[in-house]
């Protein structure tokens, strides 16, 4: 099983990760004012995890594959690690699917 990790950055924001079960990081936030905001980021990743519609598929401008995962506002809540080709963008889509309902949150700012 994954998990989610909550970390506060040099310049005071609060941000999650969604690891996979290996460890890789498979989606990252924004930052966050509060550690109340970035909880609801959370929620929210494991809301919209599931709805297909909310994965916004791009390609950078160095041809790397990655995507974002929006809300139903269409605010990004969440990016993506670059892939090499669109089959890999698509198996991290699919392991965010997997991992966000149920994982544990570790936060190392407690």
């Amino acid at each position: 099983m994954g998990k989610f990790v909550i970390s506060k950055s040099s310049d005071g924001e609060f941000r999650f990760k969604l690891n996979a079960a290996n460890g890789e990081t498979i989606l990252v936030s924004e930052g966050y004012t509060t550690k109340a905001n970035c909880e609801n980021g959370i929620a929210s990743v494991r809301t919209n995890s599931q709805i297909d519609a909310h994965y916004d598929k791009k390609v950078a401008t160095n041809g790397k594959e990655y995507f974002n995962l929006k809300a139903s506002n269409g605010q990004v809540i969440g990016t993506s690690q670059m892939y090499s080709s669109a089959a890999a963008r698509d198996n991290g889509i699919s392991s965010v699917k997997t991992n966000a309902p149920d994982s544990p949150v570790d936060d190392e700012t407690a």
